[in-house]
């Protein structure tokens, strides 16, 4: 068995303030962009009307921002069908599909839990106050 001294060390380590990888992280853990993977993964392609529709209070503005951030990353396609209106679609991209199991897993888990969640931050609040 290899031990951590024989190891490799990783390309990329997200511990490290200036490893790329973190600002990765930041964007996989930015709440709309988690719900967008997850309705594109489970409803997916879907128009950008479609999204705002899927995604309760995200504004025009953060739902513009996520998109063009999962884009540059690599994680969504946008279409752009010619037509009148002009259509455009976005679709998880493979890398974006790599992502769908674990988004799914966190959110259902945050829905589960948070019932628990709910009741720890009322006993906090209230020895806190």
């Amino acid at each position: 068995m290899a031990t951590s001294a024989q190891r490799p060390e990783p390309h990329f380590n997200a511990f490290a303030v200036s490893c790329p990888s973190r600002r990765l992280l930041d964007t996989i853990g930015d709440k709309w962009v988690s719900l967008l993977i997850v309705g594109l993964g489970l409803h997916g392609p879907l128009r950008y009307s479609e999204l705002s529709s899927l995604i309760a209070g995200v504004s025009q503005k953060m739902l513009t921002q996520s998109l063009r951030r999962m884009e540059r990353d690599g994680l969504v396609t946008r279409t752009v069908t010619p037509s009148i209106p002009v259509r455009v679609d976005y679709e998880l991209t493979p890398l974006g599909q790599s992502l769908l199991e674990v988004m799914c897993r966190l959110k259902e888990w945050a829905e589960v839990h948070m019932p628990q969640v709910e009741a720890a931050r009322a006993t906090y609040d209230a020895a806190t106050h």
